[in-house]
């Protein structure tokens, strides 16, 4: 397990390098006024991802997870659904660009950036089909080459003082040979005859079920097992997921876009640098929830209690103390380093880093009582607590940010997250937990030594 956490935590750590270096490199190369413009089209862009993917790499995990190999008969289904989004919000991404006509500037890079909308969904369905089949080393290289190729566009922009219509352009040479790549890891999965990481032969699975198991999905119709789900039933299914994407995004993005909208491209560059820091230090619980846990508590969820309380108890207290080291070294880190990286233009942005710091803590705990909820049963209302919480994040920016500016910007999310945070924390004690008692530190160390057979 270590070991692939570790992998997984080495390309993630290669994934913040090269997306960092592209934001240096691009703050480096554009005025700020391009720059900020150029970083919230891509914001609003990255947006669309959830919706263009419609939940359906999250649905994987939970069916495959639940049903194994006769999950297979969603796989149809719910790649036309993604498909059929994901060219409406394409064709949707033109029309707005054409909007901004004739402003030929604007509107090309609006048009360029539309086709990251199809390889971030490709990468996230790409994704899921390497958890599924327990490729951490494929997975890793999947995430980490798209970053690699920005970075070797944004070198070039930068050494040949390019535009950023030139930029807009890199990104969509990357965002195409990405879909690509994609759509090459996942042929033997759209087939139906890729193996499954942690599914024996059917009379091996164990039996009981947890208090807080998963509801089954809506079953095959009577003598069809291999029948799809029904439009209304794929639908159901994915929506849940699809919402929560993006109130996850919301928080990380629409910040920077309302501050474009509102204080122009110059200040919204203020608010999107320390953001592109914390959306890296973000990629830390994603890496051990969603990428590496979220597929075996699926499983857990119907099989290993005790391997879902010790996540509860001990991964969700360890994210937390481990958010707090990480906020701290954020905050202080940040007073110097974003100067001395982005240059003298953005030294008012550190203090605004120094304020975003005080939400990783939350996000990070935030992070693992979710992945509970997701894998609990308590899908749906883990969906109406991040609704809750985005809901509070717009709010709190409508007030805070024409009164206070990205400062402002910076102290609704911190409150918006630590809303959020409490709301999961007190649903996964109760909805999860229950009156179970919790593993002790000797339990936590029986699984780890392998003293008792190993949840997989």
């Amino acid at each position: 397990m270590l070991a692939q956490v570790g992998l997984l935590g080495l390309s993630q750590a290669g994934v913040t390098v090269a997306a960092f270096g592209s934001q240096v490199l691009l703050a480096r190369t554009l005025t700020r006024e391009d720059f900020g413009s150029f970083t919230a089209v891509l914001a609003v862009v990255s947006l669309t991802a959830p919706v263009a993917v419609f939940g359906v790499a999250e649905l994987w995990l939970q069916v495959f997870g639940q049903e194994g190999a006769r999950a297979y008969r969603w796989v149809g289904p719910s790649l036309r659904l993604a498909g059929a989004v994901c060219v409406a919000l394409l064709l949707g991404v033109l029309a707005w660009s054409a909007a901004e006509l004739p402003d030929t500037t604007a509107a090309a890079v609006r048009a360029l950036l539309a086709t990251v909308v199809v390889a971030q969904a490709a990468l996230a369905l790409a994704g899921a089909v390497r958890q599924l089949r327990g490729d951490y080393r494929g997975l890793s290289a999947l995430q980490l080459a798209p970053h690699l190729g920005r970075v070797a566009v944004t070198a070039a922009v930068w050494a040949a003082g390019l535009s950023v219509v030139a930029a807009a352009a890199g990104y969509a040479v990357v965002a195409v040979a990405t879909v690509a790549a994609c759509l090459l890891a996942s042929r033997e999965f759209r087939r139906g005859a890729m193996p499954l990481e942690g599914h024996p032969a059917p009379a091996a699975r164990a039996a009981p079920a947890p208090r807080a198991a998963v509801p089954a999905l809506p079953a095959a119709p009577a003598g069809d097992v291999d029948a799809g789900p029904r439009p209304g039933e794929l639908l159901g299914a994915a929506a849940p997921y699809v919402l929560g994407n993006v109130c996850y995004l919301l928080g990380i993005h629409f910040g920077t876009v309302l501050a474009a909208e509102l204080l122009g491209g110059a200040e919204a560059a203020l608010l999107a640098v320390p953001m592109a820091v914390l959306t890296a230090v973000y990629l830390v619980p994603r890496v051990v929830y969603q990428q590496y846990l979220l597929g075996k508590l699926h499983r857990w969820a119907g099989s290993d209690a005790e391997a879902v309380l010790l996540a509860y108890r001990w991964g969700s207290a360890g994210m937390v103390a481990l958010g707090a080291v990480v906020a701290a070294a954020v905050a202080v880190g940040g007073l110097v380093a974003l100067p001395l990286v982005f240059g003298p233009a953005y030294r008012d942005a550190a203090p605004v880093l120094a304020v975003l710091a005080l939400a990783v803590p939350f996000r990070f705990g935030g992070a693992a009582v979710a992945a509970l909820l997701t894998s609990g049963g308590l899908l749906r209302r883990k969906v109406v607590y991040q609704a809750v919480g985005a809901v509070v994040l717009l709010a709190a920016l409508a007030v805070a940010v024409p009164a206070w500016g990205v400062r402002g910007a910076a102290g609704a999310t911190v409150l918006a997250e630590a809303v959020l945070c409490c709301l999961l924390w007190v649903a996964a004690r109760r909805g999860v937990v229950g009156d179970a008692p919790l593993p002790t530190w000797r339990d936590l160390r029986r699984r780890l030594s392998r003293e008792a057979p190993r949840a997989s």
